[in-house]
């Protein structure tokens, strides 16, 4: 495990966590192919009855108060940012959590590598994902309807699979194609190389500038990734550069197509040592970071999700550990209360 040291970044603490979720829903147009669909979590003192938020059935879902009064106050800010094929749902589990210790969290769905639109075509453009956060950070830094309530000193991202890849550029990661493919030469067998292939990333010269460019987003403070795919692209260098802390989480149950040891603990390896905290879960897979499945979820489950409900643990007590991780680390960048 690698030895961290955080910088604090500030000393105030943030405005009292509410004692209920709020939830708000909108989109916000990207171009002709980038409609974002964002989902904002906060706390508030409104009353109301929390309802179920999200359609997936697959998932139990966490309520929130629908259009909820926003909090007063300074938040700090978390963003995360789903897997492949995945939504903003996939991790509300865990944003409900942080927003009962006093965050403002918000979410969107990456235009071709979500649930709602798998157009390969928009989803080979990866170098659009990173700018989807910085776009929905622009919104929300802007809009006084959110600005008045957001410490914009203190916003870090999270993110799963894919997401977790997002956020490593976010952070000041660079993707290298020549690296990557040459890699994937060597290791057939990862989910991500398949996944690159699949999608068409990086066939022109145009597409293979675009991904080399440096997309990272000095507003970000902090960064955690969930079991990243994808990472055996990023140029060492630009690994070894990034300035901010990162806390790295991997799924330890052994898997071949998404080891622990070629995907997150290699990237965590290559990132400054004094500012990463790297967590292996042992009993965790891959989509033990999803939400808990409700019961006979998994009989009715098909073809690509046919292992989503999947684990070898109690996906429970991994979110529980996972949550436990994320708010210490959060707590000692940001100097708050745990």
């Amino acid at each position: 495990m690698l030895k961290i040291a955080f910088f604090i970044l500030l000393t105030a603490f943030p405005a009292r966590a509410a004692e209920a979720v709020g939830f708000r829903h909108f989109t916000m147009s990207q171009g002709h192919d980038r409609t974002l669909d964002v989902a904002v979590w906060y706390p508030t003192d409104a009353a109301g009855t929390p309802v179920r938020q999200g359609e997936d059935n697959s998932f139990v879902l966490q309520p929130a108060i629908t259009d909820a009064a926003i909090p007063q106050g300074l938040h700090p800010l978390i963003i995360l940012s789903h897997g492949y094929g995945g939504n903003w749902t996939n991790q509300d589990w865990l944003a409900a959590d942080l927003v009962r210790h006093g965050y403002i969290v918000a979410a969107a769905n990456h235009p071709g590598t979500t649930s709602s639109n798998m157009n390969p075509s928009v989803g080979a453009r990866l170098w659009e994902r990173p700018r989807d956060v910085s776009a929905l950070l622009d919104k929300l830094t802007s809009d006084p309807l959110w600005s008045s309530a957001i410490d914009a000193n203190r916003i870090a991202a999270i993110g799963h699979s894919l997401g977790g890849w997002t956020v490593a550029e976010l952070a000041g990661g660079r993707f290298d194609p020549d690296a990557f493919e040459k890699d994937c030469r060597d290791h057939k067998e990862l989910i991500s190389c398949g996944g690159y292939i699949a999608l068409g990333v990086g066939r022109d010269e145009t597409s293979r500038a675009a991904l080399r460019q440096s997309l990272q987003d000095a507003r970000i403070k902090a960064g955690v990734t969930l079991d990243a795919a994808v990472t055996r692209g990023f140029d060492v260098k630009s690994l070894a550069a990034v300035k901010i802390p990162m806390l790295v989480i991997a799924a330890g149950s052994p898997v071949r197509d998404l080891p622990a040891a070629l995907e997150s603990r290699h990237m965590a390896s290559l990132l400054p040592a004094s500012t990463t905290r790297y967590v292996e879960i042992g009993e965790a897979v891959h989509y033990s970071f999803l939400p808990v499945c409700v019961p006979g979820a998994a009989k009715h489950l098909s073809g690509p999700n046919a292992t989503i409900c999947d684990d070898r643990g109690d996906r429970e007590s991994i979110h529980k550990r996972t949550r436990m991780e994320i708010e210490r680390f959060l707590a000692k960048v940001f100097h708050v209360k745990v």
